[in-house]
């Protein structure tokens, strides 16, 4: 699949060719990330740490906050990496100070080790000091300590010339079964993104992605294939905690109409090309894509809006919702003024009266002896945290993001004030 990626520099998304010469500005990482965020996870790199000259730190724990992030440069100890997962990111990419000694200090699987080269040599320290060693051996020495690999080929890296794909393919070979293999360096086209997902690797691409050269939908695309007559891909359409709308159709057409303007758009097996909501006022903003095992079917996440997913008016083609997703629509609603006479809008207007009725319920909660009671006074207090996250425009999905945050930490707290 394809990784985005965000070098930052002095506080911007940035691309260098051969990591030297700046090509493009790319703007507010936070912009760049939310339009790339799409796609799942993404690289950022800090590119001013990685050349010794400063860091970005406040900006790259802001995008970890929000989006997934596999996060690298000038990570050069046990310290800063650990620091970096306890922070929320999926992986952190260690250059420079990637060796055994410290490897095996850090939990493997959320460990990769940027092997970047040039011309088959490794160099480290921002690309600028060649160590004459060739990538292959430096592969076989660190495969036992390391869940992936970021291969760089620096010489390809931001010309839009093309990838080596032999290349790839043979330090794919390498690592087998045992680390996931990122290629970096050239990545261009949309064939070149499949050709890699089919050799088991995924394609880390910047500047492609900032000039447009290769759009970001058909760069999420590239790796499907159908077995339909029609070329199409079942399509399984989820709102933001989950829960499954409804079954629709796509191809590459589609996708990329979806990506480009964030939208629901799908492809009818009678009319074509549709946006959902585009006459109903039911729209939908698309979160993100995921492909499955496969690459025969997508996922589609959005934010629903209007009456619902289904032509019937109901939330999703199976009927009503319930639960926290019928719970925070019915939140929202009352918050933005609906039925002004109703107990959830008086505590809205009332913060004093929230208060006083979210520490009421949680020591009830924390008086409770049966599991009958427990499951009672548990709801009200989800409930009155409801209203306050609805208050606020707290969805349950960023209190699910912050909980998959803490769950990535490696250290416990005790051990972080150490």
């Amino acid at each position: 699949m394809i990784i985005p990626s965000i070098d930052i520099m002095d506080g911007r998304a940035v691309q260098l060719i051969g990591g030297k010469e700046k090509a493009l500005d790319g703007g507010c990482p936070f912009e760049v990330a939310e339009r790339f965020s799409i796609a799942g996870p993404m690289a950022v790199i800090d590119l001013d740490a990685a050349m010794g000259r400063g860091e970005n730190r406040e900006v790259i724990e802001g995008l970890i906050a929000k989006y997934r992030c596999r996060v690298g440069g000038g990570i050069r100890s046990v310290e800063a990496a650990l620091r970096w997962l306890d922070a929320g990111a999926e992986r952190v990419i260690l250059g420079t100070a990637a060796t055994p000694e410290v490897l095996e200090q850090l939990p493997r699987e959320r460990v990769i080790a940027a092997l970047d080269a040039v011309h088959g040599e490794v160099v480290v320290e921002g690309w600028q000091k060649a160590t004459g060693v060739q990538v292959e051996e430096q592969l076989q020495r660190l495969l036992p300590f390391c869940g992936g690999f970021l291969l760089t080929f620096v010489e390809l890296e931001g010309r839009l010339g093309g990838t080596d794909l032999q290349r790839a393919k043979a330090l794919a070979a390498i690592c087998g079964d045992q680390a996931q293999v990122t290629i970096a360096g050239g990545v261009t086209r949309a064939d070149e993104v499949s050709a890699l997902d089919t050799l088991g690797c995924d394609a880390q691409v910047g500047m492609a992605l900032y000039n447009g050269q290769l759009p970001l939908g058909d760069g999420i695309s590239a790796p499907m294939r159908s077995d339909r007559p029609d070329g199409l891909w079942p399509t399984v359409v989820c709102d933001e905690m989950g829960q499954v709308l409804g079954l629709v159709y796509s191809n590459a057409e589609s996708v990329r109409r979806a990506v480009e303007t964030q939208k629901g758009v799908y492809w009818s097996r009678r009319r074509g090309l549709w946006e959902k909501g585009k006459t109903s006022g039911d729209t939908q903003q698309l979160l993100r894509i995921d492909l499955d095992c496969d690459r025969d079917a997508l996922r589609f996440w959005v934010r629903q809006e209007g009456g619902g997913f289904c032509h019937e008016g109901t939330t999703s083609c199976f009927g009503a919702s319930g639960g926290f997703a019928a719970l925070q629509r019915t939140l929202r609603q009352r918050v933005a003024g609906a039925e002004p006479g109703s107990y959830t809008r008086k505590l809205v207007e009332d913060p004093t009266l929230l208060a006083a009725k979210l520490a009421e319920e949680a020591q009830e909660l924390a008086e409770a002896n049966t599991g009958d009671e427990v499951a009672w006074e548990a709801a009200d207090v989800i409930y009155f945290a409801a209203v306050a996250m609805a208050r606020a425009g707290v969805g349950f999905e960023q209190v699910e993001r912050e909980l998959d945050r803490r769950a990535l930490t490696v250290r416990r707290r005790s051990e972080q004030k150490k």
